[in-house]
């Protein structure tokens, strides 16, 4: 039996892989416009990918610290459904980008210890949604996708006022093991689904889908 566990896939690149996260179960699938990023899709190539996502599936366009051009690049030509800020945007930006565009966002938020918990706060009442996330090695040239996790068990027991995302680290392996310890009803993934930085397989993302909706 499963459950109602949701599941993003990010970071996809290729049609075949869409389809195979749409196929699987995934209840979002997230798009990369961030050039430092092996997973970086131009406007052209993110929109040729999302107009062809059955309705019902969530588009997300992942960005960081984007700037209104970008965004105003992205939104008007590629049909999503959500942004994702990824870099160190304040939570006024949120309101800014939320009332700009329309669009629900979701703000990321990395974690290394309790200390981080604390930014959380400055969040939960201006994003529609928190995608906490495995804070990035300092220097790290990318803020998501390293393939990092945290200890989760900082998150068990708590709970928050708006809907939120665990990522960080999941693999078809540990994602079962997260969802216990944390009670994360969303899961996120990214690195776990791939052979190679960027390259996504079908079967590893069938068995993430598998693996967290049977948590």
């Amino acid at each position: 039996m499963t459950s109602d566990i949701r599941v993003k896939i990010c970071g996809l690149t290729e049609q075949r892989h869409v389809e195979a996260a749409v196929t699987a179960g995934a209840s979002y699938v997230g798009f990369v416009f961030f050039p430092k990023s092996p997973r970086n899709l131009s406007i052209s190539q993110a929109q040729a990918l999302a107009v062809e996502v059955p309705p019902g599936v969530v588009k997300v366009a992942l960005s960081v610290d984007a700037d209104n051009d970008l965004l105003d690049a992205i939104t008007g030509s590629v049909p999503i459904d959500m942004l994702q800020l990824h870099g160190h945007e304040s939570p006024a930006r949120v309101r800014e980008v939320q009332a700009r565009y329309g669009l629900p966002v979701m703000k990321a938020v990395g974690i290394a210890d309790r200390s981080d918990l604390v930014t959380l706060q400055d969040y939960w009442q201006v994003a529609d949604q928190i995608l906490i996330d495995a804070k990035p090695p300092k220097d790290a040239p990318l803020p998501g996708g390293n393939g990092l996790s945290f200890d989760w068990t900082l998150l068990a027991e708590r709970r928050w006022p708006c809907p939120w995302m665990l990522a960080g680290g999941l693999t078809a392996g540990n994602v079962a093991e997260a969802i216990g310890l944390t009670k994360a009803r969303q899961v996120d993934v990214s690195s776990g689904v791939e052979t190679a930085p960027g390259l996504k397989d079908a079967a590893l993302i069938e068995a993430f889908v598998a693996a967290a909706k049977s948590a």
